[in-house]
């Protein structure tokens, strides 16, 4: 069936509204009339311009539709469509939309516009040795980083579009005969469950994907950097990826991950392994210090040393609060200048740190609101976070639950509190993954990167903690 021109451009316009940023380009090809359409702000216009207007608007004899696209559009990726729908949602890809009356089909060119950063390092994951390239908000260049690190035949990307407005591109990649294949089929599941008007960003993506809707704690691993991305993909791991996000999300997740760091791999093992268990020690810090310094002021005063204790009645008795008070009340006065000083605009922000650490903090302590030792315990915990920073937030809510356990039933309460958190973590078990392994259940072979970092050759299988399909990384014929 031949096209009319006239009204299919009628057809395409009334579609959109006739919207003024939608540019209309009628032409000649030979004695035929032509028309592109596109959107300016998501297309190239000097590639429409370069690589199909101007080679084709001098054809002198009466083409033929197949010998255009195969003889004149050959630097152009292209369609060939019929279904006005299909072409309206190519133009709002960044397509333009070539029409020449009397041809059968309509022609949808890729000319998309490159808008976006450029490649660069990650601000949220600055290291010393190792790569520095991060990821961007466009999928094609995240897909591309992906790529050049396995370049592999058995590399899957799996496309999906979510959101039924915004119509977001999100892939599923993974490694075919080493990711699990139950794990696969269970993600793509729960992407094609997701009913939703648009995706943003992929924290969209991985509230949908969590198993526990309602826990407190990370279900999702995530990375900017494409090196970490892929070493977890070689594991048996499967990544996704979102356009319009720099953060790709990783499935199976457990605890550990985040007491490792992409650094660990391109330094000393020793070294790895000390710095292993001094975030070990800053999330203890972080999360149980206020609560045992509230419960031995109130409860437990008598196993303090005789000096220590000195000084903190010294120090705390004009204090208004009694020490739980003041504690909770310092855990909020710093969330709340970690909040603002994170949505200042970065100029005011190092005014505002200034201001909130030195001249208020100590504003208060000399006005006796709170004392010296409950504001060091604060910001001792508050900056223990930051060793685990992909932890914050939990770490954040559970400070504030065990200051007021402490405060309320003392050390047997935190003890007990500690009891059941360690054997909630234990009951966790996402996307065939034990949340606390391999710790919790214990599994010898994969000690060797728990705490412990061990050579990068002795690591010969893949974590057994991550159910996957291939046991070896390093071949023994190869390596011996």
């Amino acid at each position: 069936m031949k096209i009319n021109l006239n009204n299919v451009k009628s057809r395409i316009l009334k579609e959109f509204d006739s919207p003024q940023d939608l540019k209309v380009k009628n032409f000649f090809i030979s004695n035929k009339q032509a028309v592109i359409i596109y959107f300016a702000e998501l297309c190239d216009e000097i590639r429409i311009n370069e690589e199909i207007i101007r080679p084709i608007m001098h054809i002198d004899e009466n083409i033929k539709e197949l010998e255009l696209v195969n003889k004149y559009l050959l630097s152009i990726e292209f369609t060939s469509e019929t279904d006005i729908m299909i072409v309206k949602e190519k133009l709002l890809k960044g397509h333009c939309v070539l029409i020449v009356d009397g041809f059968s089909t309509i022609i949808c060119c890729n000319v998309e516009k490159i808008i976006g950063r450029t490649i660069q390092e990650s601000p949220t994951s600055i290291v010393i040795k190792g790569p520095r390239e991060g990821f961007v908000e466009s999928i094609k260049t995240n897909l591309s980083l992906i790529r050049k690190r396995i370049p592999d035949a058995n590399l899957r990307v799996d496309i999906q579009q979510v959101g039924s407005i915004t119509k977001t591109m999100v892939s599923i990649i993974y490694l075919k005969g080493i990711a699990s294949e139950e794990v696969i089929k269970k993600i793509k599941q729960k992407l094609k469950k997701i009913n939703i008007d648009g995706i943003i960003d992929s924290s969209y993506i991985a509230g949908f994907l969590k198993e526990r809707k309602y826990s407190i704690f990370k279900q999702t691993g995530s990375t900017e950097k494409p090196d970490i991305l892929c070493s977890k993909i070689l594991e048996g791991r499967v990544g996704i990826l979102v356009d319009g996000s720099p953060i790709a999300i990783t499935l199976p997740f457990i605890l550990l991950e985040d007491l490792q760091d992409s650094g660990d791999y391109y330094d000393q093992p020793i070294r790895a392994t000390f710095l292993r268990f001094l975030r070990l020690i800053g999330v203890v810090i972080a999360i149980l210090l206020p609560g045992i310094y509230v419960s031995l002021q109130i409860y437990h005063y008598k196993i303090l040393p005789t000096e220590f204790l000195i000084t903190i009645m010294n120090t705390a008795k004009d204090i208004p609060f009694n020490p739980f008070f003041e504690t909770v009340f310092i855990i909020i006065l710093f969330e709340i200048l970690y909040e603002a000083n994170l949505r200042m605009p970065q100029y005011v922000g190092m005014a505002l740190s200034i201001v909130g650490a030195l001249i208020l903090g100590d504003t208060a302590v000399n006005a006796g609101l709170v004392s010296p030792p409950a504001v060091m315990i604060v910001a001792l915990s508050g900056i223990s976070f930051y060793l685990v920073p992909n932890q914050t937030g939990q770490f954040t809510f559970l400070r504030l639950i065990f200051a007021i356990v402490g405060g309320v039933l003392g050390l047997y309460g935190i003890l007990l509190s500690v009891v059941f958190l360690v054997a909630y973590l234990c009951n966790i078990n996402e996307y065939s993954s034990e949340y606390m392994a391999p710790l919790s259940p214990y599994i010898r072979s994969d000690q060797k990167d728990n705490m412990f970092k061990k050579t990068i050759s002795e690591m010969r299988t893949r974590p057994v903690s991550i159910k996957n399909n291939k046991k070896n990384l390093i071949r023994e014929d190869k390596y011996e």
